[in-house]
């Protein structure tokens, strides 16, 4: 209440958290038209940026009346890493150490990305080797099974379930070996480069992805049980967090949030890249246009990329090469995984070192220099887990990007966290964002 609402029936006091009302009697009508003639004071709530459940570094700024939610805000900004700034301070290549730190979890649609719109720049889109487009769709899908884990294992620990959590986890680390199997890392790998990739799969590579997807194919029906089939985590997410599909057009909202409004546009088959169009495989959908049908869709988008990673398994069988034949482009190292970890081969040095002074110097400029791009620009995208991941790349005609922008979905979906809030319950809240699965990684760029 107000000074103006001051009655001889309530008394009061400023202190330091207020002015505080003593009621002592008298008219109890002319009490409660005080009170309703007052204007409500506002709550505002800071959930994070440092909150289990805020999905990294995320502030949302939430001004609430009781549990409700009367307006919703984003704060972002505390993870930003200046990577695309650092992008023009690094050759072409060198950007892939970069990109792929961005969204954290899916450094390989990152990778592929940027290295499309670098290879559109030196038009070479047609010279790259098919295996080396196989081993990028490959490592896409099982990197879209991977981030969706990370969505099921920390939207089940926000909800309440932590079995899902475990169990998210655990089946993440499947894929987490195979990664680094391939690439010799975990995360951050800077395994796909302009042109191809940075080396061919090693020995043994096909027969342990195959056994994983089996063990795969035995668990998911777990994720059914706990998760899309589970009468609590329907009540929960049923009906929270909508966003019909005027509101995705209006805010430029893909992947799974899109695809829950019953639209089923994605990249891989709107406009395919790294030969998509050549796999079978559908792209699910919901028409539920809530976190329960977004729930429901990444769930068979697993059993999807399954489908695809078996395929790309079967085409792996035929070798070839994994990189251009242009040795002005061509990454010229040779790598090799060996007991003290993956570098060049001892007998890929021999053979520079022992060929010509020539030979030598070329390998030692595009190592150290880096090849020039044409000038020009261009724009590449791709269907992350998250949504279409795209980035402009600019060149001036040097060794390093004029400038490179990332449209990364994470960002762009988060514009509809007010929409999917803004009336509802303050517990609601966790869902929602939940289900839009941002990583900061991508936002803060």
């Amino acid at each position: 209440m107000t000074s103006t609402d001051e009655t001889q029936s309530a008394e009061f006091r400023e202190t330091t958290e207020g002015r505080v009302y003593t009621v002592t009697g008298g008219d109890w009508d002319e009490l409660v038209q005080a009170v309703g003639r007052a204007d409500d004071e506002r709550i505002v709530v800071n959930m994070g940026p440092q909150h289990p459940s805020t999905h990294g570094v995320l502030r949302l700024i939430l001004e609430i009346d009781g549990e409700t939610v009367t307006q919703a805000r984003c704060g972002i900004g505390y993870l930003h890493t200046g990577i695309e700034k650092n992008l023009e301070y690094r050759t072409w290549v060198q950007g892939t150490t970069f990109v792929t730190r961005m969204d954290y979890l899916t450094p390989f649609f990152n990778e592929t990305a940027y290295c499309m719109a670098v290879e559109k720049l030196l038009g070479i889109e047609d010279d790259i080797p098919e295996r080396a487009d196989v081993l990028r769709v490959m490592l896409m899908e099982l990197n879209r099974i991977s981030s969706h884990m990370v969505f099921i294992a920390t939207g089940g620990m926000e909800i309440g379930s932590t079995t899902l959590m475990i169990y998210g986890f655990r089946d993440r680390e499947l894929i987490l070996d195979i990664y680094e199997l391939i690439t010799g890392l975990r995360m951050n790998h800077a395994y796909i480069r302009p042109g191809g990739v940075a080396q061919d799969i090693p020995p043994g590579a096909i027969a342990h992805v195959r056994e994983a997807m089996r063990t795969l194919k035995k668990r998911m029906p777990e994720y059914d049980a706990l998760g899309t089939d589970n009468t609590v985590v329907r009540a929960r997410l049923k009906g929270v967090g909508r966003l019909d599909l005027a509101g995705c057009m209006a805010l430029g909202v893909t992947g799974p949030i899109l695809r829950s409004t019953g639209l089923p546009n994605d990249l891989r088959k709107t406009d395919p890249y790294c030969g998509y169009e050549t796999y079978d495989f559908d792209v699910p959908v919901a028409d539920t246009m809530d976190s329960f049908g977004r729930l429901q869709i990444r769930v068979a988008e697993i059993h999807q990329s399954i489908r695809i990673v078996e395929q790309c398994l079967e085409r792996l069988e035929k070798p070839g090469p994994v990189m251009v034949a242009d040795k002005k482009v061509a990454w010229p190292s040779q790598l090799k995984l060996d007991a003290d970890g993956m570098g060049n081969s001892l007998e890929h040095i021999k053979n520079i070192m022992g060929t010509s002074m020539e030979a030598l110097i070329h390998h030692f400029k595009l190592v150290t220099e880096g090849f020039r791009v044409p000038p020009g620009q261009a724009y590449a995208a791709v269907e992350s887990a998250k949504g279409e991941l795209g980035v402009h790349v600019v060149s001036d005609g040097g060794t390093r990007p004029y400038r490179v922008h990332f449209r990364d979905p994470s960002f762009t979906n988060l514009q509809a966290m007010a929409a999917m809030c803004e009336g509802a319950q303050v517990a609601d809240v966790i869902v929602a964002v939940a289900s839009i699965d941002p990583v900061m990684g991508g936002v803060d760029r």
